[in-house]
């Protein structure tokens, strides 16, 4: 099993802890009491799922983990964002943003410990990457801040550390887990799946059909600016993409948002507005226009606000819905694009 010897309980689906019991002669029925100890009360330890008999209380604790990330840091933003630096069973950290809005608490969530793909304005591939999160780790970010600081989260967006599409079965058998009623009985709405292109996994998404919301970080509407900017365009180039997020919409009837970090100097004129419209256009998608974050080793730095104004504006004339993201969190590194999990400050 590698740094943990017992899978967590965490790991399983309702199904799959169903075939697991009756493997063992236990009624399938005991699995829903185990979701609801796990999922609905917030149990930490088997020996507190006090209607199951003793004997299969310690069963449990001897073939699985019940365990949640450790909490090494939370910071504050003076905006509201909190960000959560989590400790992993192997040593290894991840980090979490809460982002309050009104009636909502969002949770941006982390996939994997670092990044494959590199992208240049963001920060979580600088130090390469390690690992793929398992579900229970990524549903235990979850838990920790619903059970621990009794948070009322309302959306989830996997938009965190890593490429959601890169783990794409452990963030599926997550989502099945948050969307299951058994599990923590998530809206498929409230849930955005967020890529920067993974066409495989965007197919295989459409397939589970969870309706989950899908969002594409675009950054860039040709092929070259956008290979420049990502290289994962170089192996998924646009053309292919689109293709993908087409099929996505027409399956799932779900609208899609692009995702669009604005550059100083870089992707933020009007043409480049212009051509982001026509894409939007032909997703009949909504746009997020995002501020560049700053962080140590980036040359990226966010667009002046006369120019921001003008790309929105441009947007406008064309009858797409856009709106210019307000950046949250951005004084305690909580950002888009500045997550790295690097471990507590000294």
């Amino acid at each position: 099993m590698g740094f943990n010897d017992k899978p967590d309980i965490k790991d399983l689906t309702p199904e799959e802890l169903r075939a697991a019991l009756e493997a063992e002669g236990e009624p399938a029925y005991r699995a829903e009491q185990i979701f609801d100890w796990v999922y609905k009360r917030g149990a930490a330890e088997f020996s507190a799922f006090t209607d199951l008999p003793k004997r299969l209380r310690q069963a449990l604790d001897d073939r699985f983990g019940l365990c949640l990330p450790g909490l090494a840091e939370r910071q504050v933003s003076k905006d509201g964002a909190e960000k959560f630096l989590f400790r992993l069973a192997d040593g290894r950290f991840v980090e979490t943003v809460l982002i309050p809005a009104r009636m909502r608490q969002t949770l941006c969530l982390s996939t994997q410990v670092g990044c494959k793909f590199g992208c240049v304005f963001c920060a979580s591939g600088k130090g390469g990457f390690k690992r793929n999160l398992r579900p229970s780790e990524i549903l235990g970010q979850i838990l920790f801040l619903r059970d621990r600081f009794r948070i009322p989260l309302t959306n989830f967006v996997f938009m965190g550390m890593g490429e959601p599409l890169d783990n794409f079965d452990n963030v599926a058998q997550s989502t099945l887990i948050m969307n299951a009623p058994e599990g923590l009985g998530i809206a498929a709405r409230r849930i955005t799946v967020s890529t920067a292109g993974v066409v495989p996994g965007i197919e295989r998404l459409k397939n589970l059909k969870l309706q989950v919301n899908l969002s594409l970080s675009l950054h860039a509407a040709t092929d070259e600016l956008r290979s420049r900017l990502m290289p994962i365009n170089r192996k998924y180039p646009l053309a292919d993409v689109l293709r993908a997020c087409e099929d996505y919409v027409r399956s799932s009837g779900r609208m899609m948002t692009i995702e669009y970090t604005l550059i100083r100097g870089v992707n933020d004129s009007v043409s480049d507005a212009r051509r982001l419209g026509a894409v939007a256009r032909r997703l009949n998608a909504k746009v997020n226009l995002i501020p560049c974050s700053e962080f140590p080793a980036s040359d990226c730095r966010p667009s002046l606000p006369a120019q921001k104004a003008l790309f929105l504006d441009a947007l406008e004339r064309m009858e797409i819905r856009a709106t210019l993201r307000r950046s949250r969190g951005a004084d305690i590194q909580a950002a888009c694009g500045q997550l790295a999990g690097i471990g507590v400050k000294s």
